[in-house]
């Protein structure tokens, strides 16, 4: 009777350590794919904050080429032609309504 009991006792426990460790090996891969699918993500962000430092670079190297190509007087006057549409007090604009 002692024997049987043991035999029992002895299944349960193997069984017990099967399904243990299957439960545990499903949490771990569980675990493996979420942080992969955060590593994914975060290289993508990585890649769209980099393309934003290149084109900001691109944008500052622009402008640093044009500030040092004209000095600061003639570059404010050009943005305020450019950008705002003014013009000098003694100058006559013409616009083309033609649509050419």
């Amino acid at each position: 009777m002692a024997n049987a009991r043991s035999g029992k006792k002895r299944r349960v426990s193997v069984l017990t350590v099967t399904v243990g460790l299957f439960v545990l090996s499903v949490s771990m891969v569980l675990s493996l794919i979420s942080t992969q699918v955060e590593i994914v993500s975060k290289r993508q962000q990585l890649a769209n904050v980099q393309a934003q430092v290149e084109s900001q670079q691109a944008q500052n190297t622009e402008l640093q080429r044009t500030m040092e190509a004209e000095d600061e007087s003639q570059y404010i006057e050009r943005m305020a032609r450019e950008k705002l549409g003014y013009v000098s007090p003694d100058e006559q604009v013409y616009v083309d309504m033609s649509g050419k």
